[in-house]
């Protein structure tokens, strides 16, 4: 435990895993990508994805479980080894060899069959461990001017 009590450690269980869809790593090209977050059956039933087909996109929390420890991140690097970009810390850039190999995207949401999520541009890989799933809303997008460097902008332009 930490000095306020809280713990050090955090402990997720997957929700459910990616079946399907891209079984290579590969950094572009993702927005025709087809997959199916399947859930865990012996943790949800039906009534987990209640009102979820109201909602065209969701935003999926996973793991980068490809990505052995000794890979991680944690100063800067060049994005993607590009010495025509800058020094980007790793909390400046989306990059999968992160700290806690977590990845954060968002896909179109298809249809749902069961507990089955049939997805579009989710940018994950086959058996990729998903830790939660949320439908996107909206209101959480930023509020005001989004900037973002040139280099960023220039990876994005064939990700999806």
């Amino acid at each position: 435990m930490s000095e306020n009590n809280t713990p050090s450690e955090v402990v997720c269980r997957p929700v459910g895993r990616v079946v399907g869809g891209r079984g290579e790593v590969r950094d572009d090209d993702w927005g025709t990508e087809r997959a199916v977050i399947r859930l865990d059956a012996d943790r949800f039933g039906p009534d987990a994805v209640a009102g979820l087909d109201a909602f065209s996109h969701l935003e999926v929390v996973y793991h980068f479980h490809r990505v052995p420890v000794d890979r991680i991140e944690t100063g800067a690097r060049h994005p993607r080894g590009n010495t025509d970009w800058p020094l980007a810390g790793i909390f400046a850039q989306r990059g999968k060899n992160r700290p806690n190999r977590l990845g954060v995207s968002r896909c179109r949401l298809l249809d749902i069959d069961g507990l089955d999520l049939h997805v579009q541009g989710l940018d994950a890989i086959d058996d990729t461990p998903v830790l939660d799933i949320k439908p996107y809303m909206t209101e959480f997008s930023p509020q005001g001017t989004v900037t973002q460097p040139a280099w960023a902008t220039e990876i994005m332009r064939h990700y999806y």
